[in-house]
């Protein structure tokens, strides 16, 4: 069998988060929704997305096995798994009238308008499915429980030191070159999972849920309220409260950070913070690209969703429900506005385009210093951003 996963009409509600990435590689909970499906499947999978994204996110098309087709945007569970491996050529998955996954057998070409000649299943599976960027945070906690429980099933933790002060430390999974101490972890609340190589420095308060994925570290004296995630190579300092950093990201000074998901390769400036509750208590909006307007969140506490490359220098202030697309810089005091195209470059005081060459060059420093290449793929991505995003900054 062929897996791969494909992007929906979710994606566009996604933005500017998928602007970047498939559906597929966002995280939450401890692992990214592809790396739940392979965990899983126990398989490599391949993704359907935008042509300009698939030169990094390639599909891959088998000709000899039957292909099966997944919908990116829903998180696998074991009933789940067994609806669509069971599923023959020629039949589909569908979720009320959302299709979930499709076999299209050994099919030479396949075009999704062809599932109406499908045979079509209602699945009976309860999945976590994310459909905006407020769910990444809003469905964080079960996340996390269920790929807590996935990925320890059967393992032993490593041992914490006796300079730590621990609360319910069965729920605690500590993995390999993971180093805690003089730091107070309550996992009565929810499971602390701490990656390979990260680090919790001394001082730090954590209730869980909380994911400390590999290679990351909170620094000395970080509070951190669950359900949150810091992906891998991020650094967090201050105050966090039910916020996902998919990876690569810093916030690493004091500040706040609520209700909020940051991108990779962002970084937050000492002594910034985000507003998650309106002065009167009123349902936040966020900015839909879809719509190219605010919409609905249903929340009462909905913060910051900040795209990759986006930075913010020190003091700065973010107002409830505020949207910050790619590769924006923005600096200076006051609130700068709810809705920050990408590449912008300013702040309260009013915002001018980010050349692309500027940013090229920050971020070749920043791949640089995690000991990557920005390469030509990803200044492809980051081009094609700017010129959909070009009516924005207008």
């Amino acid at each position: 069998m062929n897996y791969i996963l494909f992007d929906d009409t979710t994606r566009i509600n996604m933005l500017p988060l998928t602007f970047t990435r498939p559906v597929a590689e966002i995280r939450f909970g401890i692992l990214t929704i592809r790396e739940k499906w392979e965990f899983y499947l126990k398989s490599k999978t391949s993704t359907k997305t935008e042509e300009y994204l698939s030169k990094k996110f390639p599909l891959v098309f088998a000709i000899d096995a039957d292909n099966l087709w997944i919908n990116g945007s829903f998180s696998p569970n074991e009933k789940l798994i067994e609806e669509i491996k069971s599923l023959k050529p020629q039949q589909a998955l569908l979720s009320s009238n959302v299709l979930i996954a499709a076999n299209s057998g050994d099919l030479k070409e396949f075009d999704f308008k062809n599932i109406e000649s499908f045979t079509k299943f209602q699945s009976h599976a309860v999945a976590m499915r994310i459909e905006n960027p407020w769910d990444i945070f809003s469905k964080n906690g079960e996340a996390i429980q269920a790929d807590f429980h996935l990925i320890t099933k059967g393992r032993k933790s490593i041992a914490l030191s006796s300079t730590n002060k621990v609360l319910g430390v069965e729920n605690v999974f500590v993995e390999e070159g993971a180093k805690v101490e003089c730091a107070i972890l309550n996992a009565t609340t929810g499971p602390i999972y701490i990656g390979k190589d990260s680090e919790i420095m001394e001082g730090s308060i954590v209730r869980g849920p909380f994911a400390l994925c590999e290679h990351s570290a909170l620094k000395l004296g970080a509070k951190i309220y669950g359900p949150t995630t810091v992906g891998p190579h991020s650094k967090v300092g201050g105050e966090v409260n039910n916020s996902v950093i998919i990876g690569y990201s810093n916030k690493g000074h004091d500040g706040f950070l609520g209700n909020s998901v940051l991108g990779e390769w962002c970084n937050i400036g000492a002594d910034s913070n985000n507003s998650n509750l309106k002065n009167n208590y009123a349902e936040v909006k966020l900015w839909n690209y879809e719509k190219e307007r605010f919409v609905n969140t249903g929340l009462t506490f909905c913060g910051l969703i900040m795209g990759d490359h986006s930075k913010c220098g020190i003091n700065t202030m973010f107002n409830t429900g505020t949207v910050v697309g790619v590769n924006a810089n923005i600096f200076g005091s006051g609130f700068p506005r709810n809705f920050v195209p990408s590449f912008s470059w300013g702040g309260a005081a009013g915002f001018t385009t980010y050349k692309l060459k500027d940013a090229f060059e920050v971020a070749a420093r920043v791949f640089e210093r995690r000991g990557l290449v920005f390469n030509e793929t990803e200044q492809e991505i980051l081009i094609h951003v700017f010129e959909l995003t070009e009516k924005f900054r207008k």
